[in-house]
């Protein structure tokens, strides 16, 4: 077990505090934080936060991986998919991640803006939220479908698509002051629903959206 003495630990440690005063700084002060103000939040000078990060990219990375974290926390982990129905575990994950979105919306649109026109072109943009979101959804996805020996091939691209719709409209609605978080749940719902069945009627495989899956899977397999 990690002790105070273990330099990993205390790397990880003085890590992630420098992403809290990312989030504190980006939540307060708007998605174009400078270095010099997260090390300020962070009690510590620039040199050491770059003692920690290798570059902007680096903590970028932290930052959204932070984020893909606490969506995952909310949307996924510990909720078993087979005992609800598609169209209703679709909405348990949305409003998680909206749930998310809505507690640091500047955060988004720090990984948003970060992820399409990088401060600086000769560093590489950082972990893209929406390509670990989707990697993690792809598996969710994959062993359900291997359960009952159906096609996987590009359930990866699929879920990739159906994120990327989520974060691009996830853009407009921070924009949009009238649309509740309730609502904007409720079309992305029906967008991603939209998306997936077809996908997986391409496949063969006939999901009722609002028939619990361990149902439907046992239906399909007893065909």
């Amino acid at each position: 077990m990690p002790t105070s003495r273990d330099p990993e630990a205390r790397k990880t440690r003085a890590r992630e505090e420098f992403v809290d005063a990312a989030y504190r700084v980006i939540d307060e002060s708007g998605p174009n934080p400078s270095m010099n103000d997260i090390a300020r939040e962070a009690g510590a000078t620039k040199p050491r936060l770059y003692r920690q990060f290798a570059d902007k990219a680096d903590l970028y990375s932290a930052v959204a991986q932070r984020m893909a974290d606490e969506v995952y926390q909310l949307a996924v982990s510990d909720f078993n998919f087979l005992l609800d129905a598609p169209v209703s575990a679709l909405r348990h994950a949305l409003t998680g991640f909206a749930e998310v979105v809505a507690r640091h919306p500047n955060v988004f649109r720090f990984l948003a803006q970060s992820r399409t026109t990088p401060e600086d072109p000769s560093v590489a943009p950082p972990l893209d939220i929406g390509r670990d979101i989707a990697t993690r959804f792809a598996g969710v996805a994959t062993s359900i479908l291997k359960s009952i020996d159906a096609d996987t091939t590009g359930i990866d691209y699929a879920c990739r698509a159906a994120i990327g719709a989520v974060l691009a409209a996830t853009d407009l609605w921070l924009d949009d002051e009238e649309l509740e978080a309730e609502q904007f749940v409720e079309h992305l719902t029906t967008l991603v629903w939209g998306l997936l069945d077809a996908f997986l009627r391409g496949r063969g495989v006939d999901l009722e959206g609002d028939e619990p899956i361990f149902m439907t899977l046992a239906r399909l397999k007893a065909d």
